[in-house]
């Protein structure tokens, strides 16, 4: 089926219509994306997909909403937003229309489902409040999206049809970069696991460039690996390898002594001619090449064993 339409309501607007309109237009660009509550458009027909309006959930009828009671749930009964039904049922071909390799397919699409998806489908219904976010309560996605609706006494003629299309690139921009991301730190991974074996019992894991390599540590298991090296444009990197994703602690801190130093004061402390930059909280120093770089490794690794 061709599908000329995409239908979602009219009137003030949410993050997971948007968001699901963020999958559909890239799918069906030449779809027509139309708002409406008029009920000739919001009941299933040929050559339309229909979503978060309509009061009906028929995946074969191509209507994805989730207002009816009791609406649409999750194998593990929480509940959908049409974003979630959306994703559900489009995800993996919104991804393989990125190219993602089909064997990383089903665990993009799940990854990103729980991480990003799953939270707008939630706050949506009311199952979880951006409150939980403390302070940044007012920076979640979803929260940020909907201050791009139009002010109270800024209520022209399609208003709110018109801040919806200016909102849906940069909800576009979102959601892109982090199905780029999960895809590069996927390529990334298989990488760094060569250059886990390739360091053996080493303590020091060199890369050819920067790239996301710490869930590759894990789950290789090298407990052993307590320093990164690799290439930064003209120069070569030194970097520490976090405990945990949501802590900055890291498994050993650069030497104390070089702590802020740079150029000549920090070949000084360290002895490394070429050593050219170290943060002040040691977690990256940064040396002019390659034997520089791998010099001041090995006099980290001194430092802590």
């Amino acid at each position: 089926m061709t599908i000329t339409h995409l239908v979602t309501h009219s009137g003030g607007f949410h993050a997971d219509e948007l968001l699901s309109s963020v999958i559909l237009t890239r799918l069906y660009p030449e779809a027509t994306l139309l708002r409406s509550r008029d009920a000739d458009w919001i009941t299933p027909g040929a050559g339309r997909i229909i979503y978060d309006v309509g009061r009906d959930y028929d995946a074969d009828a191509l209507i994805f909403d989730h207002h009816q009671r009791p609406g649409p749930l999750r194998e593990d009964d929480q509940p959908f937003s049409s974003f979630g039904l959306i994703w559900q049922h489009y995800g993996r071909d919104y991804l393989r229309s990125f190219g993602v390799p089909e064997a990383d397919v089903d665990d993009i699409h799940r990854s990103f489902d729980q991480g990003f998806v799953l939270p707008v489908d939630l706050i949506d219904n009311g199952a979880l409040e951006p409150s939980v976010a403390g302070p940044l309560a007012g920076m979640t996605l979803p929260v940020l999206l909907e201050t791009l609706k139009p002010v109270f006494d800024e209520r022209g003629e399609n208003a709110d049809d018109r801040a919806f299309m200016a909102a849906l690139p940069v909800a576009r921009a979102f959601v892109e970069a982090a199905i780029k991301g999960k895809a590069a730190k996927r390529r990334a991974e298989a990488m760094v696991m060569q250059a886990i074996e390739a360091a053996g019992t080493g303590r020091v894991l060199e890369l050819p460039s920067g790239m996301p390599f710490r869930s590759a540590v894990e789950k290789a298991g090298a407990d052993h690996l307590l320093f990164v090296v690799h290439p930064r444009g003209e120069d070569w990197a030194l970097t520490t390898i976090r405990k945990s994703g949501d802590s900055f602690e890291a498994r050993a801190d650069l030497p104390e002594a070089w702590a802020g130093l740079t150029d000549a004061d920090l070949e000084d402390a360290s002895g490394v001619s070429g050593a050219k930059f170290c943060h002040n909280a040691r977690f990256i120093a940064v040396a002019a090449n390659r034997e520089a770089v791998l010099r001041m490794a090995e006099l980290a690794v001194q430092d802590v064993v």
